[in-house]
């Protein structure tokens, strides 16, 4: 029998919420360039999944891996990929936007792009 633990997650309300906060957060959105150029967050760090072997080797000397750290896409299937091996990596404090930027602009701010 396996056993999966949950991946922490975030609803958009929750983001918009810690994003108000003054405590330090790392944001990461992994989608392609071009989807981030149509609608991103202010401050979030692209790490398009397509270009896993550029940062993969680097990115311990980018972020900090006990930092809480906030990963998006469009949907949030990508960014639990990601958030998946940022555990694998030793990062302690991940959580997968849930619904991603789409769910965003619907549930917290409507005047966003959507795709």
């Amino acid at each position: 029998m396996f056993s999966f633990s949950p991946l922490p997650a975030l609803s958009p309300q929750e983001l918009a919420v810690r994003l108000e906060s003054p405590d330090p957060i790392q944001l990461i959105d992994v989608r392609e360039h071009e989807e981030a150029a149509i609608v991103s967050l202010p401050n979030f760090q692209l790490f398009p999944l397509s270009e896993y072997p550029n940062w993969s080797p680097v990115i311990l000397d980018k972020l900090d891996p006990h930092m809480e750290t906030i990963v998006l896409c469009h949907h949030g299937i990508r960014s639990a990929q990601m958030c998946q091996w940022l555990m694998a990596q030793g990062f302690t404090q991940v959580k997968n936007l849930s619904g991603g930027i789409d769910a965003y602009a619907c549930i917290v701010d409507p005047t966003l792009a959507r795709y």
